[in-house]
């Protein structure tokens, strides 16, 4: 049996996968149990870098003078 895939097919066949694709990223983001992976993930941005060996000086203060 031979079966004539014509170009709609093939895009209709794409869409469904990207579809399928979506929505298994969609309730794997959303899943309840990854909740404490993300909410650390969430504040990394405002994690502290490690501080350089000469961090025991003062640090500079700007000058509030016109």
């Amino acid at each position: 049996m031979f079966f004539d895939m014509s170009s709609g097919m093939i895009r209709g066949l794409g869409t469904v996968v990207v579809f399928v694709a979506f929505v298994g990223l969609a309730l794997w983001v959303f899943n309840s149990k990854r909740s404490p992976e993300f909410a650390e993930a969430r504040l990394l941005p405002f994690a502290d870098e490690p501080l350089p060996d000469d961090a025991t000086q003062e640090p500079e203060t700007r000058s509030t003078r016109p």
